[in-house]
């Protein structure tokens, strides 16, 4: 069995605090900060286009709702995420995440702003990858603060159905 994304984002955290803290020390938040959503943005959207194209091969509009709702299990496997669908259809996915063990996870590191920068900006990155007509609007996080994480998937230009 593969390990989850949420056992395999705890592993990472080893290594990838210290090195984001080593960073920001060396060359100042702003700029290691900067540095490091630049890599992991390329990363994750590369990661957003082979998940795209494996999941809608031959299909000129694929189905968004399906599309996204799939990808999200993965990342809420081993009870990793609760949350709740808004909207699922063709063109949208809409959610509110109302638990999440990655905040949980890195609020008891005390590291939450390094759990923003590793874990939810990567949200955007991926969402580029599934094409320039798909855009996600996100106003909140768990990590932050926030009660949830409201998740809004919309491919440009597409009427609901």
């Amino acid at each position: 069995m593969s390990i989850s994304v949420i056992e395999q984002a705890k592993i990472q955290a080893q290594v990838l605090v210290p090195l984001v803290k080593a960073l920001q020390a060396e060359l100042g938040e702003a700029r290691a900060n900067a540095l490091v959503r630049k890599a992991l943005g390329d990363l994750y959207r590369g990661f957003g286009e082979e998940f795209w194209k494996a999941k809608n091969q031959g299909e000129n509009e694929p189905d968004l709702g399906k599309a996204v709702s799939s990808a999200f299990k993965t990342y809420a496997r081993d009870d990793a995420l609760a949350y709740d669908v808004i909207e699922q259809t063709h063109n949208a996915f809409a959610f509110d995440v109302t638990r999440c063990a990655y905040a949980e996870f890195y609020k008891a590191l005390g590291e939450p702003e390094l759990g923003f920068l590793l874990i939810c900006t990567a949200d955007f990155a991926t969402a580029e990858g599934f094409g320039s007509d798909i855009k996600l609007t996100r106003t909140q996080t768990i990590m932050q603060g926030a009660p949830h994480c409201d998740f809004r998937y919309r491919r440009d230009g597409g009427e609901t159905r």
